[in-house]
């Protein structure tokens, strides 16, 4: 059975894109820790990173120092969080979101009242593909 990222990765479940190639994909979390809380997801189905080849490895690693310093600069924040933790969803993921002190990086913290706002992520999916140079699909150079 596909996993959900396998879904939004084939187009049968929507995601708000900021990044896209053949062997990777970024879109938003829809459980923000913050605004721009981005996943970076192989399209490959593996459930653990331990497990990827290391062409997909360095590659998922590349996406993400691209994904997080647009990710950091979209909102101005003095760091990039970088979390894989691998129990939500079987297939390898790296979170990445705005961060200025350590207490950001705590899963276990309630998410805000509005973290999910459609507006709102909408406008933190169009801040980041502005620094990525990428379209709605997530693919560079696409409008």
């Amino acid at each position: 059975m596909s996993s959900v990222f396998t879904k939004i990765i084939n187009g049968e479940l929507p995601a708000r894109f900021v990044y896209r190639d053949d062997k990777a994909v970024a879109f938003l979390s829809i459980e923000p820790l913050r605004y721009g809380h981005t996943l970076v997801v192989p399209v490959a189905e593996v459930d653990k990173w331990t497990d990827l080849d290391p062409d997909t490895w360095a590659h998922l690693n590349q996406v993400a120092l691209k994904v997080g310093q647009a990710v950091k600069n979209a909102f101005g924040s003095s760091r990039a969080g970088y979390i894989i933790a691998g129990f939500d969803v079987p297939h390898t993921h790296i979170h990445l979101f705005p961060a200025d002190k350590m207490e950001e990086y705590d899963f276990g913290q309630a998410y805000a009242a509005d973290a999910t706002d459609d507006g709102a992520m909408d406008e933190a999916a169009t801040r980041i593909r502005q620094h990525l140079d990428t379209g709605k699909d997530g693919f560079p150079g696409a409008k």
